[in-house]
């Protein structure tokens, strides 16, 4: 697949060693800055119930 992707981009091989670049820093600064701060937001740990059941179970005592 990234060998299809390198031939599909234009020039030598420097120029597409620049585009490639381009369109991974355009990724990461996308993900950044619009898609992780969204995730966030939709998952919200609310209902953490690991110390709650700590708190309420009862352990034998020996």
């Amino acid at each position: 697949m990234y060998g299809a992707i390198w031939r599909a981009l234009p020039g030598p091989w420097f120029v597409k060693l620049l585009f490639a670049l381009i369109f991974i820093v355009t990724a990461i600064i996308v993900l950044v800055a619009w898609v992780f701060p969204w995730a966030d937001l939709m998952f919200l740990p609310q209902d953490v119930t690991v110390g709650a059941l700590a708190k309420t179970a009862v352990l034998p005592l020996s």
